[in-house]
């Protein structure tokens, strides 16, 4: 009985908790509010085209072969299947390069507003950056609606 008495509870912290978790704690935001996951969206683009550099890469290195190398090359990447893939390419560089912009004006602390007595519940710093947030993602739409139609009307 004593013995029991002196085991130690564990309880998990936050680095326990997140490894715990594994790849579902990387996607999954929990109750958290839409800023994680246009974060957790960022990351995922970001992987996205990190993946899709080598196939550029490659793509670009075909124009060193010759002129026939190359109208084979765009003769492939010409089927619907690219074009949807460079519809998702340009979708996913558009929202990083904006979403990257949102999150660089927060850690500058910009539209953060003046820092609040931490009583609960906290101020998330989306409600302070709503309009910024809006802004930003209107762009996006408006560059991917611009960079779509220039893909199809070529």
């Amino acid at each position: 009985m004593a013995a029991e008495a002196q085991t130690p509870i564990r309880t998990p912290t936050p680095s326990r908790l997140s490894m715990r978790l594994g790849l579902r704690g990387w996607v999954y935001a929990g109750r958290y509010p839409a800023e994680r996951y246009l974060y957790i969206l960022h990351r995922l683009c970001g992987l996205g085209l990190i993946l899709y550099l080598p196939l550029h890469v490659w793509v670009t290195g075909r124009r060193l072969q010759g002129p026939d190398a190359w109208q084979q090359t765009m003769a492939i990447l010409s089927r619907p299947v690219f074009v949807a893939g460079e519809i998702l390419v340009l979708a996913a560089f558009v929202f990083h390069a904006i979403n990257g912009f949102r999150l660089l004006f927060g850690h500058l602390g910009c539209a953060l507003g003046r820092p609040g007595h931490p009583v609960y519940p906290y101020p998330m710093a989306l409600h302070r950056q709503r309009r910024m947030v809006v802004v930003l993602m209107v762009l996006a739409g408006a560059l991917l609606a611009a960079g779509v139609w220039d893909l199809l009307t070529k």
